[in-house]
Parts: C-alpha cells; sequence; structure tokens
C-alpha cells in the first residue's frame, strides 16, 4: 500500500505526526509511505527512517499534483484537514481519511473561555486519521532523528558536557506567546548553571540584549547560530528545557530530557502540550490561571489585544524555578 501523509505546518504540529507515521510503519511493514510538507519544514521529516519519500511545496498544491498524482497512491491520511488539503485530496481522488479538527470547539473556547474541548492530545487525534487502516497508537512518544553531521559537540563548541546545562527557548512565532525580555533577565538571574539560549535568527538581537544585560558569564546566545536540527542537538543534551509553547518544545518532547513550560496566550487544553504518554520524561505546565481574557487567540498576536499582558506578566520566576530545580534532580 502507497499512503500518503500530509501536514504543511508548522514546526511542533509536523513534529507531532511522528508517532503516527512511526505507527504506520510498524503496523503496516509493507507499505511505502510518502510524506507532503512545505518546504521549510523539509529538514523536520527528511531524515525520519519510517518515511520514503518527502514531497514539498513552497506555496500551492498546483507545485507537486501532477506529481502526486503519478504516485497512484492508495490511500491519503490528512493530518491537516483544512480547504488545501480537501482541495488535494478531491485532485488526487483516492481515499482519504482526516483528524477531528475541532475548529468549533476550539471557537468556542476562545470566544466564551469555556471548554468543550476533549482532554485528548492533538497527536491521539492524529491516529483517528488512521484507524480504518487498523492502525493504533503504540502509546509511545514522537521520535525526531538527528544525523550525526548535525550533532553538535557541546564539549568542543562551549566546553560544556551534556547534562551540565540548561537550554532556554525564547522565541515564538507570536509575541503573546513569549516570555517578556523582563521576566527573562529574572530567570537568568537566578540560574546557577549556564544557559544555552535557543531561537532562530529573529531573536538574535534579543538573545544579545540577554546576555549583555544579565552580565552573567556562563550564558550564550545561540539564536540564529543552528539550524532546527542542530538546535534540536543541543535541546537533547540539556538537563532541562525552559520554553515557551512553541515549536522547539515539541522537538524537546521527543527527547528524554525534562520540560519546563511557560504559556502565555494559549492554552494546554487546546491539545499542544508536550506528547508523552508513558511520561518517559518528566514535564511541567506554567500558566497564569484565573484570567478572563485567556484563551485570546489558538495561535497568537504579535501583542496583547488588552495591552496589560498578565498571562506573561503575571508568571512568577520563582514558581518556574522550583520546577526547574525539581526536574533538575
Amino acid at each position: 500500500m502507497k499512503i500518503l501523509v500530509v501536514r504543511f505546518s508548522s514546526i511542533g504540529d509536523v513534529v507531532l505526526t511522528a508517532s503516527v507515521v512511526r505507527c504506520l510503519k510498524e503496523q503496516l511493514p509493507s507499505s511505502e509511505i510518502h510524506f507532503l510538507t512545505k518546504s521549510s519544514f523539509r529538514s523536520i521529516v527528511e531524515h525520519n527512517p519510517n518515511i520514503d519519500k518527502v514531497i514539498t511545496i513552497d506555496s500551492s498544491i498546483k507545485e507537486v499534483t501532477s506529481e502526486l498524482k503519478e504516485e497512484k497512491y492508495d490511500h491519503i491520511v490528512d493530518l491537516h484537514n483544512n480547504l488545501r488539503t480537501r482541495s488535494l485530496a478531491f485532485r488526487l481522488r483516492k481515499p482519504t481519511t482526516r483528524f477531528p479538527k475541532l475548529n468549533l470547539e476550539k471557537w468556542k473556547l476562545v470566544k466564551f473561555k469555556k471548554s468543550s474541548m476533549p482532554d485528548i492530545h492533538v497527536v491521539d487525534r492524529y491516529f483517528e486519521a488512521v484507524k480504518s487502516l487498523g492502525v493504533k497508537s503504540d502509546g509511545k512518544k514522537g521520535d525526531f532523528l538527528i544525523p550525526s553531521s548535525y550533532e553538535v559537540d557541546m564539549e568542543e563548541k562551549f566546553n560544556l558536557q551534556s547534562r551540565e546545562y540548561y537550554s532556554l527557548v525564547i522565541g515564538a512565532k507570536f509575541k503573546t506567546k513569549q516570555l517578556p525580555e523582563e521576566k527573562l533577565l529574572e530567570l537568568i538571574s537566578k540560574i546557577q548553571l549556564p544557559i544555552i539560549l535557543i531561537g532562530g535568527p529573529d531573536d538574535r538581537e534579543l538573545g544579545n540584549r540577554l546576555v549583555e544585560l544579565s552580565s552573567k558569564e556562563n550564558i550564550v546566545n545561540t539564536c540564529g547560530d543552528f539550524s532546527i536540527l542542530g538546535s534540536a542537538s543541543i535541546l537533547k543534551q540539556s538537563r532541562v528545557v525552559i520554553t515557551n509553547d512553541t515549536g522547539m518544545m515539541h522537538i524537546a518532547g521527543c527527547f528524554d530530557v525534562p520540560i519546563v513550560s511557560i504559556w502565555g496566550n494559549t492554552v494546554p487544553e487546546l491539545g499542544m502540550y508536550p506528547y508523552r504518554p508513558n511520561n518517559e520524561a518528566s514535564f511541567s505546565i506554567h500558566e497564569v490561571k484565573g484570567l478572563n481574557c485567556r484563551p485570546c487567540s489558538k495561535i497568537g498576536f504579535e501583542s496583547c489585544p488588552k495591552g496589560h499582558f498578565d498571562c506573561m506578566m503575571k508568571q512568577d520566576v520563582d514558581i518556574l524555578l522550583d520546577s526547574v530545580s525539581e526536574l533538575s534532580d
């Protein structure tokens, strides 16, 4: 059986498809698995041994429609479930199964702040799309393979041993999911172990300011210096990963490393917390409860719609530190 798995974006969502892909391959061993995603996320899936072929688009499915038709797929597993993927399935005219996206339930949660969302992680909802194929969850966390050429030698690069530092993910796609600079500085000032700042090129300036203003000797800004795979290698070797609700949080979730997750305008009830069904490694969730404006979005904004940003400004750094300390043991 030749199967096309579709998930276009974003980092975390693509990472979280790994459990489904693994179970497809293991439970249908004769199957050929192809994965369709955006070009910018190719590196996340191209090294996955359970995927036989990766196909990418830049902006439109028209770029690959002819190629996909030639593949003559037996089945499409739609893990995105939007108008674009439905259009693709219509063009290919192949049997398609989709995961329940629960857009209405998400809208109600954001609009009325009352959840009718089932207490089910999005990965377990992904498995609904392969149930008809006889595939079920193996109850394990996701996979994220890092080729040896992308592994970061922490001793050679930073004179650090594995598990002797904390990784602090300072960036996020939206500002309302990002711990503010003043809170980051307070957190950094109270941490004794070396800190590696993780982020993309857009976070480099913030990272430089944190290094300068903290006056801390054992802090390194790597924002923009490594690919996703390189940053993943740093996360994997950390004692604890401290992170916003972002794609790097889900990458860290694939490794045996504790996670301290910090939540702003989004909420775990949306089903996107670290996926560790067997508690393979501990994680903690930190959110400011009791705010009548939260969640204000299922994704995020460039600034707080209310202007106060209480969901992050009221984060208690000492509680975060207690969690870091507990998970360090």
